[in-house]
């Protein structure tokens, strides 16, 4: 009676967003057969039916209308009938075989990780969006999808999210997340091994999928043969309508020794960046993770956390952690101000008193995969340039060190030299996100405690 009931209220609605002859030859045909777990499953009279409504412009105004009268994540299937009654004679039985004979279903997912759990912001909102639309139509949507942002933002977060929501709403699909590691790794062993057996073993687990994503593609940068291996494999993806989301600390376009036609590649889908979580994001994630882990704190608390940390929200659950740590040492179930002050009373100096030039120059340097003498030497390639001048901004800022002294690091540059990378670099940060991602992720690497 509700399943009913709650259909004859989409009908209503939906009849006021498409044409009358679109909603009486193919939506009013639709037969709503069940619905549980968020997902409602329709059942179109014949192929030609399904084929029309599953089309997106009518596919996303039966799912909006769904989500207003069901609930705001639920999931629209529809099938032909046949097909429905096929798959009901299968069987969960021969369904969970088929999913443990996959040798690509083998990506585990941290259940934390849903759309659900991920707070939405001003910064975020986009991408997520962009996340949600894939998961829910693979292949049909974006297709590459790729993703950026700096550490601790929620790129992984995102994957997982869409690999949970896949595994549960479409579990017959091969979903297959590695990192860029992982896939480097992988394909080192099969050349390693030179046996025919091994390199098909490679190729069918990454390329015997519907959803491939792939985390941390920027380390792909530099290694030609792993970009050659990367590139079959996307197009081998692509030219099937498989989906693809990548993701990465930085755009395309700002990935050094980045082959151009994966470059291309890359770009030919959605781009969409994560930015910066703003304050009240930042006071959203840190009531989320105490809800989810049942932690009892004042609000002064969870507002003294949010300002004084940065952007890196894995850095910001950690001193949420900490905090509470410390107050159940105590004995306490409530942490209050006063022990979150006691717990981070070193935090400001720890920041501080252990960075001196070298360490700046040497986070610089592993950062962007540089060495020390390329970064302080005369090279005035874009490559060394940029961390170059990164480097010299951030002594500048966070040690108080005169000018001629930074000069004297780099190679006894003049002081108008660092003047004018300083000054470079404090311009782009206000008006360019990318630059300002790159200082706060080297920042927090640097204040990491």
């Amino acid at each position: 009676m509700f399943l009913s009931d709650q259909w004859k209220k989409v009908l209503n609605k939906l009849e006021n967003e498409v044409t009358a002859v679109t909603f009486d030859l193919w939506i009013n045909t639709l037969t709503p057969i069940q619905y549980g777990n968020d997902e409602l499953t329709l059942i179109a009279p014949s192929i030609t039916a399904k084929n029309q409504v599953n089309q997106p412009a009518i596919f996303d105004k039966i799912t909006k209308c769904v989500r207003e009268e069901f609930n705001p994540y639920t999931f629209v299937r529809i099938t032909e009938r046949n097909e429905y009654e096929e798959k009901m004679r299968r069987g969960e039985q021969q369904l969970e075989k088929m999913q443990k004979d996959s040798p690509t279903l083998k990506s585990k997912f941290n259940k934390k990780y849903t759309f659900e759990n991920f707070v939405i912001g001003k910064s975020n909102q986009v991408v997520c969006a962009a996340m949600q639309s894939v998961a829910e139509h693979p292949s049909s949507k974006f297709n590459p999808l790729f993703i950026y942002g700096g550490v601790g933002l929620g790129k992984t977060h995102l994957l997982h999210a869409v690999g949970n929501y896949l595994n549960e709403h479409d579990p017959d699909l091969n979903v297959l997340y590695v990192t860029c590691e992982k896939f480097t790794n992988d394909y080192v062993e099969s050349i390693r091994n030179g046996k025919d057996k091994t390199n098909m073993d490679f190729r069918e687990k990454y390329r015997n999928v519907d959803v491939l994503m792939i985390d941390d593609i920027q380390f792909i940068s530099n290694k030609m043969g792993i970009q050659e291996e990367f590139f079959h494999t996307f197009n081998d993806l692509y030219q099937n309508n498989k989906q693809i989301i990548i993701a990465s600390d930085r755009s395309p376009k700002d990935m050094s020794a980045l082959e151009e036609r994966l470059r291309s590649r890359f770009s030919s889908g959605l781009i969409q960046d994560i930015q910066e979580p703003d304050y009240e994001t930042k006071v959203a994630i840190i009531k989320k993770k105490c809800s989810q882990e049942g932690y009892l704190v004042d609000p002064d608390v969870v507002d003294f956390i949010a300002q004084k940390t940065g952007t890196n929200i894995r850095e910001m659950e950690g001193i949420l952690s900490k905090v509470v740590f410390y107050s159940s040492l105590l004995g306490k179930t409530h942490a209050s101000m006063e022990d979150a002050l006691e717990s981070l009373k070193d935090y400001a100096e720890t920041e501080r008193t252990d960075l001196d030039a070298d360490k700046i120059v040497n986070t610089v340097c592993d950062f962007f995969k540089i060495s020390r003498e390329e970064i302080v030497g005369k090279k005035k390639n874009k490559e060394i340039v940029e961390p170059r001048q990164l480097c010299i901004y951030l002594i500048n800022e966070m040690l108080n060190i005169p000018l001629t002294a930074i000069g004297a690091i780099f190679g006894g540059r003049d002081h108008t030299t660092i003047m004018h990378a300083r000054d470079k670099i404090g311009n782009q940060v206000k008006v360019n996100p990318h630059i300002k991602t790159l200082v706060n992720d080297i920042k927090s690497r640097l204040l990491k405690y």
